[in-house]
């Protein structure tokens, strides 16, 4: 169990030669132990999931953590997501998925699937710290990842929420706030108490 806490075993997922080195250094430096394949489809016959007796699956050597990119040819990494989750003996491996692109409807999709997480490129130092950090204290406790599953529904509101406000170009914005105005200045005049009307007789 000691050693299981100095040393997580990632399995890195993705199709650029270059991302995968910068993946593997990062996840090095964290203390990990790095398996990194260039497709889906390798990384199902690396967990045993293509029926080959070839594979050498996760009772070969445990898989604590799979990283891997979204835009992948022949096989996406939300596809490899759904396979894993729908296996009962790897659904409980933290899945985490990588992209380039802020895209919500891709990122609420894989959130809702099961992704543990979903970091845009590049992946930072920090990200991977935290990750780590995150399996070291969730080790052994299924209840957590199950909690953290939960609540990607949350973190999908908070995706939403950062795209409404910090990532939306100012002009955007800027028209919203003005379009705002005129029915606030209208509803401060309909609130403004009507004069008094003087009494006949």
């Amino acid at each position: 169990m000691e050693k299981m806490a100095n040393e997580l075993h990632v399995l890195a997922v993705d199709d650029s030669h270059v991302d995968r080195k910068v993946i593997e250094r990062l996840l090095k430096i964290s203390s990990c132990k790095v398996t990194a394949v260039e497709s889906g489809r390798r990384a199902l016959q690396y967990l045993g999931l293509d029926g080959e007796k070839t594979s050498v699956g996760i009772d070969g050597l445990k898989v604590n953590l799979i990283l891997t990119d979204y835009s992948m040819p022949g096989m996406t990494g939300y596809e490899l997501l759904k396979k894993i989750k729908e296996s009962s003996a790897l659904s409980k491996i933290p899945v985490v998925i990588m992209s380039s692109e802020k895209i919500l409807p891709r990122i609420d999709r894989c959130l809702e699937e099961g992704a543990e997480e979903f970091l845009l490129k590049p992946v930072k130092l920090s990200d991977v710290k935290r990750l780590r950090d995150f399996i070291l204290r969730g080790e052994g406790d299924n209840e957590e990842t199950e909690k953290k599953i939960k609540e990607g529904s949350s973190r999908k509101r908070k995706f939403h929420e950062d795209s409404s406000t910090q990532s939306m170009p100012s002009s955007l914005v800027t028209g919203h706030d003005i379009q705002s105005k005129p029915e606030s200045s209208a509803a401060s005049v309909s609130q403004q108490p009507l004069p008094k009307q003087p009494k006949i007789g």
